[in-house]
């Protein structure tokens, strides 16, 4: 801008105010606009019937998982995808797997607190979604937990004689999946959800269907390692979470247990134990949909 514009624009707002808006509408958002949810009623209900679809051209698997913790210290939210994810070490995990050990309920609750959560990704159709008509028949990846995943082992190895297995994952031989969500003792549940009949997915039709195998989402990028910090990146940022005057019994842990556990209820206080079910190391094989919060901390300011 020049001295003349800069001159003309003297007591006119409207330019920055332009400006400003503009800057408001690229916001960066942490929407994946790709990822589909059930919309849930002020009771936090929900219903929906969505068919899983099999791997992408190139990929083995129709779903992939990602483990990742999210907690708060004194130094603020600690938000990371694991470590383990990719059968590697993780500083959280080690940390809880000494907190666990340490046979203390304090170390135990720390642990709890700290825990990882389990996330499956997978791609599905829509086929009914009342309070969004629009979604229907379109491709979406769908995030979900551990109690769903479930739901699927089930239908893949039933445990009695007279059921007969189903690949939820098969065009032609799957079935479609009614979501059925409700709020229990507080919490998201899935327990009433199940699947249908076999049926083929758009009565077999193999031109569509290959139309919708062609624009299913590729997995792979939610376990590339780019969207993973290395281990000495994690572990700077748990000792920041835990804040910097329990740092140096943090990273002692390995040698002496209990300046470990001592920081970590410094960091974190006493918490209240929960009910879930736990790995040897501390950490949690039930989401609860407990990510959620991940999604609220990414939309605020």
């Amino acid at each position: 801008m020049s001295f003349n514009d800069m001159k003309n624009r003297s007591g006119n707002t409207d330019f920055l105010k332009n400006k400003l808006e503009e800057m408001n509408d690229t916001k960066k958002s942490y929407k994946d606009d790709r990822i589909w949810k059930p919309e849930l009623d002020k009771s936090s209900n929900g219903f929906a019937i969505i068919r899983f679809l099999p791997a992408c051209e190139g990929e083995d698997l129709p779903w992939t998982r990602v483990w990742n913790h999210g907690f708060q210290g004194p130094g603020g939210w600690y938000i990371e995808n694991s470590l383990t994810t990719l059968n590697q070490k993780d500083p959280v995990s080690e940390l809880n797997s000494k907190l666990w050990n340490s046979g203390t309920e304090k170390g135990k609750d720390i642990a709890r607190k700290q825990k990882r959560r389990l996330s499956y990704y997978a791609n599905i159709m829509v086929i009914s979604d009342s309070k969004n008509p629009q979604n229907e028949g379109k491709v979406f990846l769908y995030k979900f937990g551990k109690k769903i995943f479930d739901k699927i082992m089930e239908a893949m190895n039933p445990e009695f004689e007279d059921e007969t297995p189903v690949n939820p994952f098969d065009f032609w031989k799957g079935a479609n999946f009614r979501l059925k969500v409700r709020k229990v003792a507080g919490f998201i549940n899935y327990d009433k959800s199940e699947f249908d009949s076999v049926s083929p997915l758009m009565d077999g039709d193999d031109d569509k269907l290959e139309t919708v195998w062609k624009s299913q989402y590729n997995l792979a990028e939610f376990t590339n390692k780019d969207n993973f910090k290395t281990y000495d990146e994690l572990k700077n940022r748990l000792e920041t979470v835990l804040d910097s005057d329990v740092n140096p019994a943090i990273a002692k842990t390995a040698e002496t247990l209990d300046e470990g556990v001592a920081a970590a209820e410094k960091a974190f206080g006493d918490s209240s134990s929960e009910e879930n079910t736990e790995t040897t190391d501390g950490t949690s094989e039930d989401s609860n949909d407990a990510l959620s919060y991940f999604e609220r901390l990414a939309t605020e300011d």
